[in-house]
């Protein structure tokens, strides 16, 4: 079967399906504000929900479908779908996904090819091949990639969105009722700040494993102060504690306290996440399949594997394509412990899907059906792509 199309769609939704994030005061980040950057975090967030969607339409008519996490500029890595990899692609035989994964990435291996938005832009290719392959085999994505180890893949609360330590500490109770066991808070404002949201959530929900993401904001000499404290609070992970090119500091962190250093997001390949692996400089693996791709998350997580590192996939703001990609890789994973669960989100991942996901607080029921196991409205994508 060959490959007849390859069509892009850059979404950037607004009105009541928008991810409007939530600012250091608990006011919303507005649409008119256009792209800022909010404290203490340093990357640029939109004041709408953006992404990238590629649409891989085989010559009998069959459909796959892929997504970049492209949060801001999704126009980026759609034009390099558009001007570098769809041309090479086009009419080319699918008799599997690999052999089209890696002649995609020779074609700019002189041009920073595995990272970026070159990296994003073959993730959402990879991904609809998959998907593709999938529904020509009548397999599901899991299947294909040897056996799920799982049929639901336990998740974490990413995030409680409030304003106060009280308002989060009543929010963790809540989540509580709901099945909720793990939660992870987004920190980074100081020592002291961290350690009493931290208390102020264990205290209100004391059956919750509680997880830090501390977004880079700390230095090495900071980070270990706090690690051992959430070595003393039995924490289940310290996310992003240094800026992502302080392999050192990460190793070094590592060595010094308890808890696990999760790392990942920032990450594309293999290469990168070897390097790690190999100074032990990571506990907790954390690629985003919408970054990676499936082909590169699988390999992924086999290095992790060989270093005895538990996998747990990073999700953020894709919509319902990037989502279940990410679902597929954690089932077919050996060790991965759980998922991200973002509550502000997946409600706006599910907007794309004619039958939503099975998602919740617990965690996720892996597609069983053809591909990602997922019906995306091509429809309703078209329709928003043509208001951008």
């Amino acid at each position: 079967m060959r490959i007849a199309e390859v069509t892009t769609y850059v979404l950037k939704l607004s009105g009541p399906q928008a991810y409007l994030g939530k600012l250091e005061d608990g006011s919303e980040l507005s649409e008119d504000r256009g792209y800022v950057v909010r404290e203490p975090w340093r990357s640029l967030y939109s004041g709408r929900f953006e992404t990238m969607l590629v649409r891989v339409t085989a010559e009998d008519g069959t459909t796959g479908w892929g997504e970049a996490l492209a949060p801001v500029a999704p126009e980026v890595p759609a034009a390099i779908v558009d001007r570098m990899l769809a041309g090479w692609l086009t009419g080319r035989e699918i008799t599997g996904v690999r052999p089209l994964w890696l002649g995609l990435r020779d074609l700019m291996r002189e041009r920073g090819h595995l990272v970026g938005h070159q990296a994003d832009a073959l993730a959402a290719v990879d991904i609809a091949l998959w998907d593709l392959y999938g529904k020509l085999t009548g397999l599901s994505v899991a299947d294909l990639l040897g056996g799920a180890v799982r049929t639901h893949v336990p998740a974490y609360i990413s995030g409680l969105a409030r304003s106060t330590d009280a308002e989060r500490a009543a929010l963790a109770a809540d989540w509580v009722t709901k099945g909720a066991s793990l939660v992870k808070l987004a920190l980074g404002k100081r020592i002291e700040a961290d350690l009493a949201t931290f208390d102020a959530v264990a205290e209100a929900a004391p059956s919750m494993r509680i997880a830090v993401d501390a977004h880079w904001a700390y230095r090495i000499g900071e980070a270990v102060e706090l690690g051992q404290e959430l070595d003393r609070r039995k924490a289940l992970f310290f996310e992003a504690p240094l800026v992502p090119e302080d392999v050192d500091g990460h190793a070094e962190l590592a060595r010094r306290i308890r808890t696990p250093v999760a790392v990942g997001e920032a990450m594309r390949n293999r290469y990168e996440f070897a390097d790690w692996l190999g100074r032990r400089a990571l506990r907790l693996a954390q690629p985003d399949v919408a970054r990676t791709g499936i082909t590169e998350a699988m390999s992924i997580a086999e290095l992790a594997s060989a270093h005895h590192v538990p996998v747990a996939c990073h999700h953020s703001v894709g919509l319902g394509i990037a989502l279940a990609a990410g679902i597929h890789v954690s089932a077919a994973s050996a060790d991965t412990p759980f998922f991200e669960y973002q509550p502000d989100t997946v409600p706006v991942a599910q907007s794309i899907l004619r039958t939503p996901l099975t998602a919740g607080p617990t965690g996720f029921a892996v597609p069983t059906g053809p591909g990602l196991g997922i019906d995306v409205d091509a429809d309703l994508i078209t329709e928003l792509a043509k208001e951008n």
